[in-house]
């Protein structure tokens, strides 16, 4: 087991709960899973075991034990795939909200890591923790995500996207009538200092870029769909961890749903921030060819879309 100690200092935000504050400081460690270590007696705050809805104070000293070791190798798990596309080196799949992408603590099983493993059993053969995945999705955001079926494609589709040739495009729900109807966000992102399961922007961040253009906007002043809305496409050209969302929510038009960096509640029927990646672009390692890509909106946000139309 490795032992970290963590400490609130005097002058931060106090009294949040235990298992929430793990969840902000442990890199890699969902709610869930601070609760079950909590649970087991590996997590003592002053040197006494408390539960997981203690309220840290400052100057409270927290004592975790971490488990330690080789990951274990994901298996295969029979989960159906939406496959939108797919040849000898590679697929695309139209990843539907809820799901992880990969193994990670607290989401050790039902990844899309674990349902490739079952549709292609050959990338169990990569050597990889997380084989054949060449970008990454959040769990609650939809849409067309890109795996290569080899090591050798997979490494040519990440120079693809570090050199900016993958094009992606999302659609988004935002708070708010945003103005001016097109744009440009430029603002250096880096893990939150104290909230380290969140993203924020920091002078000394690496660079983010996120260009956007209004689509549709809808004014409730009342009534079911009470708000003001703005949906969206958004173009990260950047790829870095909760861009998009950190960056709407920066200057002040958050995605409608998302609950780490937006409001906490909305009037509109949804469960998941509205956020899908719609489009995708690339060329393909093998061919030269430039293939593009499109998925529709899944019918729980079209849904949204058509309350706030009035049909």
């Amino acid at each position: 087991m490795e032992e970290r100690t963590l400490c609130l200092l005097h002058g931060e935000e106090g009294r949040v709960r235990l298992d929430r504050f793990l969840a902000d400081r442990v890199a890699g460690l969902s709610r869930s899973a601070a609760q079950r270590l909590i649970a087991e007696g590996q997590v003592t705050v002053n040197g006494e075991p408390v539960k997981a809805g203690y309220r840290v104070r400052p100057g409270d000293v927290v004592a975790i034990s971490l488990p330690t070791g080789e990951p274990q190798a994901p298996t295969a798990e029979a989960i159906p795939l939406a496959v939108v596309y797919e040849d000898e080196w590679l697929l695309v799949v139209d990843k539907p909200a809820g799901m992880v992408v990969h193994p990670a603590p607290g989401h050790t099983t039902g990844t899309l890591v674990n349902a490739l493993l079952a549709h292609c059993p050959a990338l169990a053969t990569s050597g990889q923790e997380r084989p054949g995945i060449v970008h990454r999705l959040d769990r609650d955001t939809s849409g067309l995500l890109l795996v290569a079926k080899e090591e050798q494609v997979r490494r040519a589709l990440q120079r693809q996207f570090k050199t900016r040739q993958v094009r992606k495009v999302y659609l988004a729900l935002l708070d708010g009538l945003l103005q001016p109807v097109r744009g440009r966000i430029e603002a250096p992102l880096g893990r939150d200092p104290r909230h380290r399961q969140r993203f924020a922007v920091l002078p000394d961040g690496r660079e983010a870029v996120t260009d956007y253009r209004v689509l549709e906007q809808f004014a409730h002043p009342s009534g079911p769909a009470a708000g003001d809305y703005t949906l969206v496409e958004a173009e990260p050209k950047t790829g870095r961890t909760h861009q998009i969302r950190v960056h709407l929510a920066a200057i002040g038009h958050p995605v409608v749903g998302d609950r780490v960096y937006g409001r906490r509640r909305t009037h509109l029927p949804l469960s998941r921030q509205f956020l899908h990646a719609w489009r995708l672009e690339f060329v393909h390692p093998h061919s030269g060819q430039r293939l593009e890509f499109e998925t529709p909106l899944p019918a729980e946000l079209s849904a949204v879309l058509e309350l706030l139309r009035g049909r």
